[in-house]
């Protein structure tokens, strides 16, 4: 049996040759004239974060976030931020005045408590208890005359910029000082007492009232002259007005001018 033979080779008719390995593809030179700051912000990014790292970032954007926010409150603009060290005295000084206002009416009611407690005659002692109650009420509702040491305000007020509220804030701010009986130019200031009308036409619970506006006021006068001059208070706020504020300090001030005892229509003393 005769072999065909293939004309181009050895190998039997119909085989291919075998393919000679071609060359191996080769790999891409680093790119001539790169910079050394140019490999470096290749090896950084994209950047490969972890978890830790992530979770580390995170602690640190709350830690800094939590300062920034503790430096804005500590920064804000305050009433007290541009006040003189005598006067942050002043006004301390009157914060303590009326924590000792309250602590002696405390110890004022403990006595008077004690003193019913342990008295033989406990009737007598609470008929001079009641009697002494009702006096003290009587002058905080203007039903009867009052005078005690004080101080007399004068505000005087010649282009009418003084305003109901301003009065207003004048008793409040007396009261919180300590004051115990008030009249303004024949008017007793009661719990009730309200202020209208405009500048240089003022009325007291319904009553006109002509500047000069005379307060007359009953209480410890160390605490109610302060009270009246510290930064930003009454007088401060009148000058801004051209409004002018005198304050006097007096041994005895009387304040006798009375309101009628109403009854309440309505309310009624409830058995303890």
């Amino acid at each position: 049996m005769n072999n065909e033979q293939n004309p181009f080779g050895g190998g039997p008719a119909g085989a291919l040759p075998p393919e000679a390995p071609g060359p191996e593809p080769s790999r891409p030179a680093p790119a001539e004239g790169v910079s050394g700051r140019q490999r470096l912000l290749a090896g950084l990014w994209p950047p490969r974060v972890s978890r830790a790292q992530l979770i580390v970032a995170l602690l640190l954007f709350v830690l800094g976030l939590g300062l920034a926010i503790q430096v804005r409150s500590n920064s804000d603009n305050s009433a007290l931020r541009g006040a003189r060290q005598e006067d942050l005295v002043r006004i301390l000084d009157e914060l303590d005045n009326r924590t000792q206002r309250l602590e002696d009416e405390k110890q004022r009611l403990d006595d008077q408590r004690t003193e019913l407690e342990n008295s033989s005659d406990q009737a007598e002692e609470a008929r001079k208890q009641t009697l002494e109650k009702e006096r003290q009420l009587g002058i905080l509702a203007g039903t009867v005359a009052a005078h005690g040491p004080g101080i007399t305000l004068t505000i005087s007020d010649p282009s009418g910029a003084v305003e109901a509220d301003m009065l207003l804030d004048t008793i409040q701010e007396l009261r919180a000082a300590g004051a115990e009986a008030i009249e303004i130019n024949g008017v007793r200031v009661v719990a009730n007492t309200y202020f209208s009308g405009d500048g240089g036409e003022l009325r007291v619970d319904g009553k006109r009232i002509e500047a000069p506006y005379e307060f007359k006021v009953i209480g410890k006068p160390q605490d109610l002259e302060p009270a009246l001059n510290i930064p930003g208070g009454v007088v401060q706020t009148l000058e801004k007005e051209q409004a002018t504020a005198e304050v006097a300090r007096a041994d005895d001030i009387v304040v006798d001018a009375l309101r009628p005892a109403e009854q309440p229509d309505y309310a009624r003393s409830s058995p303890q």
